[in-house]
């Protein structure tokens, strides 16, 4: 434990970056990304279009960000492929969503940001699919 806890082995960065990625994609996919997924295979394809893409387009791209892309990050599979979608999401929501919001409603947007940033320059450490699939 003492290893784990007080060095700077890549033990250590593996494990943070699998309680990462498993926190910031799982997070994402079940309490975003599921409930417009079940919205959108009801058939109910009404959602925001903050950048002219039309409200179907802007519902698929989003469940497919933060629903499939979340499940891949949390998985460590495609990580980096999967994590431009949901900083591309999240760059939407904090920057053009809620851009006239105040601070209190940018931050959540933000506090997905910055994992999914870290985790596109760190990668997805040794304890991913992506390590073991070479």
């Amino acid at each position: 434990m003492k290893n784990i806890l007080f060095s700077n082995r890549p033990i250590a960065t593996d494990l943070g970056l699998l309680f990462l990625r498993l926190a910031s994609g799982g997070i994402m996919a079940y309490s975003h990304g599921w409930g417009k997924l079940q919205k959108m295979l009801g058939g109910d394809m009404s959602f925001a279009d903050p950048i002219g893409m039309g409200e179907e387009a802007s519902l698929v791209l989003t469940v497919f960000a933060e629903f499939v892309c979340g499940i891949l990050v949390a998985l460590g599979l495609l990580t980096r492929a999967a994590l431009v979608p949901l900083i591309i999401t999240m760059l939407v929501a904090v920057f053009v969503i809620h851009a006239d919001d105040p601070f209190s409603k940018q931050e959540f947007g933000l506090l997905y940001l910055v994992p999914y940033l870290t985790l596109f320059l760190a990668g997805p450490g040794k304890l991913s699919l992506d390590k073991k699939l070479g």
